[in-house]
């Protein structure tokens, strides 16, 4: 198994940067289809527990957009040629809690519903330091 191959990590590192533009922008269309569109689908939040691309997006078009925030670090590794992890910092605007963000993304082929999709996520805020 190859780990990083070249082409297929610029592939998910664009995927990654189409979906934090998406998110920014609360574009719930591009961020629905960068996520892979099945029951299995899960994302577990700062405040919400999603099974299933319906409740994802039920509570994407519920939420009113994501607070503004800036990335920190962000490591991206690929396996093979269909799997990937995606594990990145984030600061969310006027406060000092770093933010975590993984995800599994899924290589589904080509065209209209191929491409690197989101399997799973997780985000959470780190705890308070005092």
């Amino acid at each position: 198994m190859i780990i990083n191959d070249p082409a297929r990590l610029a592939e998910v590192t664009a995927a990654f940067h189409a979906y934090e533009a998406a998110l920014m922008a609360n574009d719930v269309p591009a961020m629905d289809a960068l996520f892979h569109a099945a029951p299995t689908t899960n994302r577990y939040g700062v405040g919400e527990v999603l099974y299933g691309i319906e409740a994802i997006r039920a509570f994407r078009k519920g939420r009113g957009g994501s607070p503004p925030r800036r990335l920190g670090q962000v490591a991206i590794t690929v396996y093979g040629d269909a799997f990937a992890t995606i594990d990145a910092e984030f600061f969310r605007e006027n406060s000092s809690r770093r933010g975590r963000q993984s995800q599994s993304w899924v290589r589904f082929g080509t065209g209209v519903y191929g491409g690197w999709k989101v399997v799973s996520a997780h985000v959470s805020l780190e705890g308070d330091s005092r």
